[in-house]
């Protein structure tokens, strides 16, 4: 299995779209229009199942693999927009959740 880490998927996305010379076009608005279409994408899976259908979803072959490419392109346009704006996404993540701690103590840990 190949060692995989957030810089190399955004430098691997980067030349598959500068290749193809679509740069142009990975604008912020662009890439966050498209993150919201594969967004809702990976809902429509969910839209009209249970909440136990749901949880079985990964069950199906077929289906789990339309997940796991929807989670994917998601995923990929979440990257190629931190790269464009200039975020750190993992960063941005723990600093996140670092203020959610703050927000949303645990009950009763005062």
């Amino acid at each position: 299995m190949k060692e995989l880490d957030v810089a190399h998927l955004q430098r691997r996305l980067a030349d598959f779209a500068a290749a193809r010379d679509w740069q142009p076009y990975h604008t912020p608005k662009n890439l966050a229009t498209a993150l919201s279409v594969e967004a809702s994408e990976l809902v429509e899976i969910f839209q009209w199942l249970t909440p136990h259908e749901s949880e079985r979803v990964m069950d199906d072959p077929d289906t789990a693999h339309r997940v796991t490419d929807e989670v994917a392109d998601v995923l990929a346009y979440l990257l190629q927009l931190c790269e464009v704006l200039g975020i750190d996404a993992l960063a941005a993540l723990d600093a996140k959740i670092d203020r959610n701690e703050k927000r949303f103590p645990v009950p009763g840990a005062d």
